[in-house]
């Protein structure tokens, strides 16, 4: 190597080296900017010929393991969705209370009950009987309280939802601009690659985003549901129709005519939208956190109430009508329906002979064709076959229904109206068929003296205090029930009708008040498994005082998971954090250690370009 090549390889080294140095001060200097990711100088040999002739830097790189980036996403999504649970969940807890704690439902409900044993041991005392309506009136209106702040956060769940998506526009239309700058020449530029992975990992805290790189230089951004945000060249639109103040009935539904709340429509390039909703395209971050509360959580969480509400209402009004045997042959059942109202039931069992197969039937009052068929999930019963009849036709042709109703299930069973408002059901009179094994109906009571010991206690204050009856007409009567209980106005206005179920019953006939105390704290029920509590094969059986308390736990257990889960979830998010600033981040540590390596360089080839120098200067002196 000449004089003049030694020359120009030191210069070559010195350049680089001094890129090197401008790389380190970079990487120092951005230790603490949020994304920045660590440079790395690429150096390669310049050749001439079969001659290396210096050095030149070929790139400056970004350190990136893009597996452990992509991971990292997806726990961050995973993260934000379990704190955004835990907090709501948390919440939920607080309203509800600790079980047995002073405010909480199930301790409101023990002291209504405590109030009404009080009445039965003294049912002359004015005392006893307004206690029993204070607690009444207590209780109902902490129902009513729980019912509004449930809809309060489902209403909060949706705003947020908005804003969200609007967030996420934002992230997805700078996305754009960025991924275009990069594809206009600039695909090694570091500062735009770090500023693109920034607004994917905004992305990344709203909704579970997977990114996959182009030969381009671009990237594709999917959901793990397969929600394509944006296709390495254009973003798609996030529309949400954000609706106020939900209740009780604003739920999401597929069929945009049956929906009440807002859903998140892609609105892609050509025009055309879908709903990212109705397919679970988006499973994890915020937003499916705040779906899954304001669809899912809440709205068991309403479902519970309603649930209470409704069987604090019926297991005082209802009556239930036993059937009389008929001797037959045909053998089977009368039962008199007179007073049964819309939503009351008419209960049916019956078993196969021989073999023993039991089967029940339920027939709901339905006036309503809209609602009809009803699913075999309008009773709690997970055996229970239901049917909707109508009653405008007069007996006749209730009875023809559930003939109907008998042909569709293969049960050889006659159903006739012998007279009045009474419907018999018997068997075939063939042997070895079907027995008729019982026969009631559940029928409410609307009047505080009908000569039952059922009453009215609890009403539909929306429906102009209208009794609780479990109607299907224009809708479930339950849903929503619990914001609408209140205390029957009648009761207020005259106390006796607490003792007094008929005319002449003494001011001290303690018989009304016992069967009261005896149905909600004894009778054994079978509660909805829609609620979220209890399985659709074993649902919950057990007494009101049972559900009431179990509602109160439930929420406590699920916050309680939520917590737990939010903590695991972020431990792993630290850890993978904790890896991923230890590849990708500023150690200045490690830039220092650099530093002095790249002094040693730039010294090492000043004292060539010294050395070349007096040489120089030599030669010229010869």
């Amino acid at each position: 190597m000449g004089v003049m090549q030694a020359m120009q390889a030191a210069l070559s080294g010195l350049r680089a080296t001094q890129a090197g140095l401008d790389v380190v001060a970079q990487n120092v200097a951005n230790a603490d900017s949020v994304g920045y990711t660590r440079r790395e100088q690429v150096v390669t040999q310049e050749v001439s010929g079969n001659f290396t002739t210096g050095v030149r830097t070929a790139a400056i790189k970004r350190i990136l393991d893009v597996l452990l980036q992509r991971q990292l996403r997806l726990e961050t999504a995973a993260a934000n969705y379990t704190d955004t649970r835990a907090s709501y969940t948390s919440e939920l807890d607080k309203i509800f209370g600790a079980p047995g704690s002073e405010g909480a439902l199930d301790t409101t409900f023990n002291n209504f009950t405590q109030a009404l044993e009080s009445l039965a041991n003294d049912p002359a005392s004015f005392t006893a009987r307004a206690a029993v309506l204070g607690g009444a009136s207590g209780l109902a209106a902490h129902l009513t309280s729980l019912s509004q702040q449930v809809q309060t956060m489902r209403t909060n769940a949706e705003a947020q939802i908005s804003s969200d998506v609007r967030q996420a526009n934002d992230l997805l239309q700078q996305l754009e601009q960025v991924n275009n700058r990069i594809l206009g020449g600039n695909t090694t530029n570091a500062a735009l690659l770090d500023q693109r992975d920034q607004i994917i990992d905004g992305l990344s805290r709203l909704m579970d985003v997977r990114v996959t790189p182009l030969d381009n230089g671009s990237v594709n951004v999917l959901t793990t549901g397969g929600l394509s945000l944006f296709d390495g060249i254009a973003a798609v639109r996030l529309d949400f129709d954000v609706r106020d103040n939900l209740g009780p009935q604003s739920l999401y539904d597929i069929d945009p005519n049956l929906r009440t709340v807002g859903t998140i429509m892609v609105v892609g390039a050509s025009g055309g939208s879908f709903d990212a909703l109705a397919t679970n395209l988006i499973r994890s971050g915020e937003i499916a956190a705040l779906v899954e509360l304001r669809d899912k959580t809440l709205v068991d969480a309403q479902s519970q109430l309603d649930e209470l509400a409704a069987f604090m209402a019926s297991a005082l009004s209802d009556h239930t009508q036993a059937g009389t045997a008929v001797a037959g042959p045909p053998a089977g059942f009368d039962v008199d329906t007179t007073g049964l109202q819309r939503g009351n039931v008419i209960t049916l069992d019956y078993i196969d002979t021989p073999g023993g197969a039991t089967h029940r039937v339920s027939f709901i009052r339905v006036e309503d064709p809209s609602q009809l068929p009803l699913d075999d999930a309008a009773t709690a019963d997970p055996n229970d076959r239901v049917f909707g009849i109508s009653f405008a036709g007069g007996m006749a042709a209730v009875a023809t229904q559930m003939q109907a109703a008998f042909t569709s299930l293969g049960a050889n069973l006659v159903a006739s109206n012998p007279g009045g408002n009474t419907v018999r059901i018997v068997d075939d009179g063939a042997g070895n068929t079907t027995d008729v094994t019982g026969l009631s109906a559940r029928i409410t009571m609307t009047g505080l003296t009908s000569g039952n010991v059922e009453l009215p206690l609890f009403v539909d204050g929306g429906m102009n205090n209208a009794p609780y009856t479990g109607s299907l007409d224009g809708g479930s009567q339950k849903l929503g029930f619990s914001q609408r209980i209140t205390l029957n106005p009648a009761l207020t206005a005259d106390t006796s009708g607490l003792v007094a179920y008929a005319a002449g019953t003494l001011a001290g006939d303690p018989t009304r008040p016992l069967h009261l105390v005896d149905a909600l704290t004894n009778a054994r029920f079978t509660y909805d498994p829609q609620t979220g509590i209890g399985g659709s094969a074993a649902p919950l059986v057990g007494t009101i005082g049972n559900f009431a308390r179990r509602i109160v736990e439930t929420q406590g257990a699920n916050a309680q998971n939520a917590q737990s889960l939010n903590e695991g979830q972020g431990i792993v998010l630290s850890s993978l954090q904790k890896r991923f600033a230890d590849n990708s981040g500023v150690n200045v540590d490690r830039e220092m250690a650099d530093l002095v390596r790249l002094q040693n360089a730039y010294a090492a080839n000043a004292r060539v370009i010294t050395a070349t120098k007096e040489m120089m200067d030599l030669l010229l002196r010869i």
